[in-house]
């Protein structure tokens, strides 16, 4: 089982007339139990590559494909990728008022699993992830990520992570807003669920990768990858920077 991504090639556009390549030929295979991080700087593609395998409206897929188990998704749209276990926690969460974080979560697990979760059954692991993420229990009551801060918007991610139980996740900049603690919690409890899950985690720094070890480390550079590596590779970009790759 995996997620495998050939020489995919996306376009945004920038005006009525104008387009600009974002992608252009990335080549990517993650297994059901690998951790791969992707790393690189501003504007090299990585949250593009996050956006354009969930299919975000704005990103053309002009050439490439992307197979999810043996399932061609190139041409399908974001819910039919959610229900095979695509997950995309997001760089910059939405908020959407009115809709109740717990009511949101619910519906989305019924969805996927096409009928809603026994209400017994998911009032306990919705309280126990809770806890465990230490999210107050006034959260579950609020509209979706309005007046989150930043920490509170990536627990939530998390949250939703580890209710709906996805085939593939990818993490975009989960360390972002995170304080050290916060960090350290959020971390942990991507450990706890890791197993028979595929985790792409994108990142800029190798901090969450200390906490989260990846099997491997792939460079973002120009919309495509330039370099893998194993874990060390993280650690030797701490030193080295990005530029030789630029």
């Amino acid at each position: 089982m995996s997620l495998t991504i050939k020489d995919l090639r996306t376009r945004v556009q920038i005006n009525s007339k104008e387009y600009k390549s974002v992608l252009n030929g990335v080549n990517f295979t993650i297994k059901s139990n690998e951790i791969h991080a992707i790393m690189g700087p501003n504007g090299s593609g990585k949250s593009s590559f996050a956006n354009a395998l969930a299919h975000h409206p704005d990103y053309e897929i002009t050439s490439g494909k992307i197979i999810l188990d043996g399932n061609d998704i190139t041409k399908s749209n974001p819910d039919e990728i959610a229900k095979l276990g695509l997950f995309l926690s997001f760089q910059h969460p939405p908020e959407i008022e009115g809709v109740g974080v717990s009511n949101f979560l619910r519906v989305a697990k019924g969805a996927i699993n096409r009928k809603k979760p026994n209400i017994k059954q998911w009032v306990k692991d919705f309280s126990n992830f809770q806890e465990n993420l230490k999210i107050d229990k006034e959260f579950t009551g609020r509209s979706l990520n309005v007046g989150f801060s930043g920490g509170e918007k990536k627990k939530n991610e998390i949250l939703q992570l580890m209710l709906l139980k996805p085939k593939y996740a990818i993490l975009d900049e989960i360390d972002s807003g995170l304080d050290v603690d916060a960090l350290k919690i959020v971390a942990n409890n991507v450990n706890k669920i890791k197993k028979d899950m595929g985790l792409i985690i994108i990142t800029h720094y190798a901090r969450i990768l200390e906490h989260i070890k990846p099997d491997f480390v792939h460079i973002f550079a120009k919309g495509k990858i330039v370099k893998s590596g194993k874990s060390d590779l993280a650690k030797k970009l701490e030193y080295e920077g990005y530029d030789k790759y630029l």
